[in-house]
């Protein structure tokens, strides 16, 4: 039945208690990503070691901490490894960062993990602001201005190109592509957010699905590259971005969709904020829908939603995290029965 293989999946941490594991596998979800520290995998930012036995112990430590709530990671990465500005910009110790990184995606291989993550975001995810947004409720979510962004100084001390992140990023691929075929592990390629030309002085790389193209083609069609296919980033972009719903089913039909990121927004660039799902802009449901009449298997789950209650930080409260869960979860369950005829 179409639409049955889809994972729906939550996110994990490294750091995670039993409380908030045994939460997940009460709201009936099977499968994780893990984002793993650096303190629990031994990695030193500052001067770019990595412990590989100390990596290793956690990512199979905590693998079996899943196995005990039912849960299996399907994916899984370290920030500082794969939005490393020594690899996305060709600085002093570039040879040593990707060596962290393939070094990284062999361990989680022997993990049984065979999805691992590149974003070629060396500044990380740019927000004008968190604040209580007009679609929020009094919640409190990321908010973009694109004019804010393009006053910043650059971070880098000069103006990177696009031929020059392209080029570093066709060197990077011919460096990790060869050991994701000997262990088998894919990289799920995230577009950078937003998907603007450039900021604080860095071109950006994926920043449409003619980009995305572009990059495939770099690795010469290899299954060991895909997506990670955020839907927010293609919101943001809007027409700019590519035509969402023709996207889902060109990438998903050509095999390239490992994960899919889940979020609304309230209108494209250059200025939005991010809504729950039922909030922004975008019917969601249609975009279910699309999903699953293209035969999807791969993961999916919510992103960036808004915080409700006290603190700040990507991912959202536990109550916000679950009810856009739920959500998600209701919209996918909709769209596979009127699919298959069932309502």
């Amino acid at each position: 039945m179409l639409g049955d293989s889809i994972k729906v999946q939550s996110r994990t941490s490294s750091s995670y208690t039993d409380e908030q594991l045994l939460l997940i596998k009460q709201m009936g979800i099977k499968y994780v990503y893990t984002i793993f520290e650096d303190e629990d995998i031994g990695y030193d930012c500052k001067s770019g070691k990595l412990d590989s036995g100390k990596a290793y112990d956690a990512v199979m430590r905590f693998t079996e901490r899943l196995r005990k709530f039912g849960l299996t990671c399907t994916d899984a990465g370290n920030t500082h490894i794969y939005k490393n500005d020594k690899m996305h910009l060709g600085l002093e110790g570039w040879d040593q960062a990707i060596e962290n990184y393939n070094e990284f995606n062999r361990i989680l291989s022997k993990g049984n993990i065979h999805v691992g993550y590149m974003t070629w975001e060396p500044n990380q995810v740019y927000t004008s602001v968190w604040a209580e947004g007009k679609e929020m409720h009094g919640g409190v979510g990321r908010i973009v201005d694109a004019s804010e962004l393009a006053h910043r100084s650059y971070t880098h001390g000069r103006f990177y190109s696009q031929d020059e992140i392209w080029s570093n990023f066709e060197y990077w691929l011919k460096r990790v592509l060869p050991v994701c075929e000997e262990y088998d592990i894919k990289i799920s390629l995230h577009p950078n957010d937003p998907p603007v030309s450039d900021v604080c002085g860095i071109s950006n790389l994926i920043t449409s699905a003619e980009s995305y193209k572009r990059a495939f083609k770099l690795a010469n069609d290899s299954p060991y590259l895909g997506m990670k296919m955020c839907i927010g980033c293609w919101l943001e972009g809007g027409d700019k971005f590519g035509k969402v719903l023709d996207d889902i089913r060109y990438f998903v039909e050509k095999g390239k969709v490992l994960n899919v990121h889940f979020r609304n927004v309230s209108s494209t660039l250059p200025k939005f904020e991010e809504t729950l799902l039922e909030d922004g802009y975008q019917d969601m449901y249609l975009l279910m829908k699309q999903f699953v009449e293209s035969d999807y298997k791969g993961t999916i789950h919510a992103d960036h939603v808004p915080l409700w209650g006290k603190g700040v930080g990507t991912g959202g409260s536990t109550i916000a995290w679950a009810y856009s869960m739920g959500y998600l979860k209701g919209l996918l369950n909709s769209a596979i029965d009127v699919v298959n005829g069932k309502a």
